[in-house]
């Protein structure tokens, strides 16, 4: 117990809170709070990962021909408009690397072992010249010797090794010498031993040395089989100090040691053919013997058997003006090394690579904690496009986008459409749910099945009669049931079949025209989906030939090289769309960059001609007025600026009494979607308010 007056130990808080819990059973706990950084992963009030920009992104790289595992790798490289990626943290560490070897360079020990030379000298020569009871010809004699040492820093303390001093001050000044070359090279070994041993006695130096003896010993038995847990447990008793990283087990302790080891290696390798031969032969006067060079070689020959697969070999280039000492130099070698494996980890560029494979420690400590945050986002973000279903993996293993991705995607596309399109007609966002006709002012009682939205006003009074009629107590408020609800009945309106040709000809992704047209198809199939669901929509590429298409196959579709622009095929697949839907408003889009130049012949077979042939423009159009025949609102997308195709789609809409439209191609989407809007309802085009169809609210939020 400490005496009354004096501030309570450790020991007798410890014992005076013992007590306390001991004879406070009865009483309620005291509830004490810590505080302190939060070190338990990514943080908790981080505001949550932007999956739509991240899907936006990699929907656009797969439509334009990536993978969705490399669509994903490339956003996660990108980073998002507020999030770094992982090629902006590459960035950083090649900075860091560089900054290293252009600001350091490996004589600082040699300097600060000539530096203490030079002053020993000096001092002893003031000595020699203030000693008048010194006999002449010994001070010639030792005069000589001083001025004659060798312009080696190693040599001239070898040679004045048995120098007598005669200044207490040298002696002092070159005494330190030896101490730094012992403290030095412990460092390089044992992380801050230099600044631990600094004024260290004769007995500090005999531990370190029984501490050598003890680990040699110890790495032996490990190398023979011998060792047990309690060789190691004894040993950390009672050398644990000198180990920091506090090690759990010997192979802890290997790692540890072998890791610095090999940095002070490739140090040494580092160095000029001089520059290791001075400190060679510097390192027999560490601590005044060579007993602690001999027991550190050891140490090394025995970590370099345990641990083979550390970097022995390697070597870097130091350019700068700041000299390293020993330990020092080897610590940043270590930072060059941690470097060097969290640019292969930002790389992810191997079988198999994850974000949680990068070491995020080791990347706070190399370039601060805001890298670390950066980098647990993108692992968060990782995470969660496989946690919420926007990503799957397919039975090859395969990622690819998800049907909820898709459809997010399409939200999000087909959202900055109906901006074009308000924008261009200066209309307002209307959010407001339903598309199924307008409104006619009266309501009905709701059916299964029905989509129409709900009369609140009508729906809420059925509540309140039925209750009241009951007897019920209203003035609490009352429960809905399913009698209750009446809907608005809207006007009928015209079902649609949407058949929307894409040209999937080698010249669409030549002029980059590719990734457009799919954001069209994803737009428009968003909106039937949503919108519009009992219209009909059937999409349809024709390059060499055509094929109906589902909007995943799509969306994914690579880009075709054949050539080839097979209209008069996408014709006869939209027809039997038309005549599947007998009752609907057949709508006819088409979306190219060039004119017909091939067809199917009556066999089957492709026929290929580049100028058109006549034959292929005459089976084109005859599929193009039997689509008229049966009714269709046919409009044209003339993508590119070629006259020559611009007048032949003008005349083909002219014969159909349809319309050519000539969008830039970030308009594209929003001229499809219009056009759609206009035709459905049997309107004459897309120009002036049919554009969007008479309908404020085909877009919901």
């Amino acid at each position: 117990m400490a005496d009354q007056g004096e501030p309570a130990g450790p020991e007798d808080r410890d014992a005076a809170r013992r007590a306390r819990l001991a004879g406070g059973r009865a009483r309620r706990p005291t509830l004490r709070s810590r505080y302190g950084r939060y070190a338990g992963g990514p943080d908790p009030l981080a505001p949550p990962v932007d999956l739509a920009e991240a899907l936006d992104a990699i929907g656009e790289d797969v439509m334009a021909g990536y993978s969705p595992e490399r669509a994903m790798r490339e956003f996660l490289r990108r980073g998002g408009r507020d999030q770094a990626g992982l090629d902006d943290l590459a960035r950083r560490v090649a900075e860091k690397r560089r900054e290293l070897l252009d600001q350091h360079g490996l004589d600082g020990t040699m300097a600060e072992v000539k530096e203490l030379l030079d002053q020993a000298v000096l001092a002893e020569r003031g000595q020699l010249a203030r000693d008048v009871d010194l006999d002449d010809g010994d001070r010639a004699l030792r005069e000589m010797q001083l001025a004659t040492l060798p312009a080696s820093p190693a040599a001239a303390v070898s040679e004045l090794s048995s120098y007598d001093w005669k200044s207490g001050e040298a002696r002092e000044a070159f005494e330190q010498i030896k101490d730094l070359l012992g403290r030095e090279l412990l460092d390089q070994r044992f992380a801050g031993m230099k600044q631990a041993l600094e004024n260290a006695t004769d007995e500090d130096r005999q531990h370190v040395n029984e501490m050598l003896q003890d680990l040699n010993a110890l790495l032996e038995k490990h190398r023979l089989g011998e060792d047990t847990p309690e060789d190691f447990a004894e040993f950390i008793q009672q050398h644990g100090e000198f180990f920091p990283e506090d090690p759990q087990d010997i192979d802890e302790l290997m790692d540890a040691l072998a890791q610095r080891a090999a940095a002070a290696q490739r140090m040494r390798n580092s160095m000029t053919a001089e520059q290791r031969a001075e400190l060679d032969a510097l390192a027999s006067q560490a601590f005044g013997s060579p007993e602690l060079m001999q027991s550190l070689s050891q140490l090394d020959d025995h970590l370099r058997s345990l641990r083979p697969g550390e970097d022995w070999g390697g070597s870097e280039d130091f350019d700068g003006e700041e000299g390293l000492g020993l330990g020092d130099g080897t610590g940043v070698l270590q930072d060059l090394a941690d470097l060097d494996d969290l640019a292969e980890q930002l790389s992810q560029s191997y079988g198999g690579a994850r974000m949680d494979d990068v070491d995020v420690d080791k990347l706070e400590r190399q370039l601060g904690q805001q890298a670390g945050v950066d980098a647990r986002t993108l692992a968060e973000l990782e995470r969660a496009l496989a946690d919420t279903g926007y990503l799957k993996r397919s039975s090859d293993g395969q990622l690819t986008l998800s049907p909820k991705a898709m459809r997010q995607l399409g939200k999000s596309l087909l959202k900055d459409v109906a901006q074009r399109m308000s924008g261009r007609s200066g209309a307002r966002d209307l959010r407001q749910a339903g598309a199924a006709g307008e409104r006619s002012g009266a309501s009905r009682e709701w059916a299964f099945g029905d989509t129409e939205p709900w009369d609140v006003t009508r729906t809420v009074t059925n509540a309140v009669v039925r209750t009241a009629g009951a007897g019920g107590d209203t003035s609490r408020g009352v429960r809905l049931e399913i009698g209750d609800v009446e809907v608005h009945e809207t006007e009928a309106r015209t079902q649609a079949a949407v058949a929307l040709l894409v040209d999937t000809s080698f010249s669409m992704a030549m002029a980059n025209r590719w990734v457009p047209m799919k954001r069209t198809a994803l737009a428009l199939h968003q909106l039937i989906s949503t919108r519009f669901r009992g219209d009909a929509l059937q999409l349809i590429g024709f390059g060499r030939a055509a094929q109906t298409m589902q909007i995943e196959e799509l969306t994914a579709l690579d880009a075709r090289w054949d050539k080839g622009t097979n209209l008069h095929h996408g014709l006869l697949l939209a027809n039997r769309h038309f005549r599947k839907h007998p009752n609907a408003q057949p709508v006819l889009l088409i979306v190219t960059d060039g004119e017909p130049t091939s067809h199917l012949e009556p066999d089957g077979e492709v026929f290929f001609s580049y100028p058109p042939h006549p034959l292929t423009v005459a089976w084109s159009v005859r599929e193009l007025d039997n689509a008229m025949r049966l009714g269709a609102q046919t409009t044209f997308f003339r993508l590119g600026d070629d006259p020559g195709l611009g007048r032949f789609l003008q005349q083909l809409a002219d014969r159909v009494d349809g319309t050519v439209v000539s969008p830039e191609l970030d308009d594209l989407g929003a001229a499809v979607v219009g056009s759609y809007l206009g035709g459905r309802g049997g309107s004459s085009g897309p120009s002036g308010s049919d554009w969007y169809g008479g309908r404020g609210a085909w877009f919901g939020g």
